[in-house]
C-alpha cells in the first residue's frame, strides 16, 4: 500500500465509505455542472469564480472515483493521494491527472485565499477539468454529457 495513502487512512483523512458507491453518478453530475458554470463564468470574465468552479469540477469527479472504491476524503490533499494510490498506481489513470488536480487545487487556493487569479489560469483549469471529467467518466463506465 502507498505510504502516503496509509498515513491518510491512519489519520482519518481518508475513511471507509461503502455507501459512496451509490453516490458516484451524483458526484459525476455535480462535476459536469460545475464545469459548465466555470465555462460560463469564464466567458463573462469572472476568472476567480471560474478557477474555483473548475477545481470543484475536478474535486467532484475525483470524489466519484474514490467513492467507487468505497472511500471518502476528509482532506483535499488526501483526496489527491487516494487518486494516485487507487487509480494511477493501479494503472487505470495517468499521473498527469493527479498533477492537473493538484495544480487546479493550487490555483483555487490562490484565487480563494489570496485574490490571485487570471484568465489564463481559469482557462487552464477549465481545460484540465474537462479532460479530467472525461477520464473519470471513462473509468467509471459513464458517458460524458457535454
Amino acid at each position: 500500500m502507498n505510504e502516503e495513502f496509509r498515513r491518510c487512512l491512519e489519520r482519518g483523512r481518508i475513511v471507509s465509505f461503502p455507501t459512496g458507491k451509490g453516490l458516484v453518478g451524483k458526484e459525476l453530475g455535480v462535476a459536469r455542472s460545475d464545469l459548465l458554470e466555470a465555462k460560463a463564468g469564464c466567458e463573462n470574465q469572472r476568472y476567480k469564480w471560474s478557477t474555483i468552479q473548475a477545481y470543484y469540477a475536478m474535486f467532484h469527479a475525483t470524489r466519484a472515483l474514490i467513492y467507487s472504491r468505497g472511500y471518502r476524503e476528509k482532506s483535499h490533499y488526501c483526496l489527491a493521494v487516494a487518486l494516485r494510490a487507487l487509480f494511477v498506481e493501479e494503472g487505470q489513470m495517468e499521473v498527469k491527472f493527479v498533477r492537473d488536480f493538484l495544480n487546479a487545487m493550487n490555483l483555487r487556493e490562490a484565487a480563494d485565499y489570496e485574490a490571485e487569479f487570471s484568465a489564463d489560469g481559469a482557462k487552464a483549469a477549465i481545460a484540465a477539468a474537462g479532460e479530467f471529467i472525461e477520464e473519470a467518466a471513462t473509468i467509471l463506465g459513464a458517458k460524458t454529457n457535454e
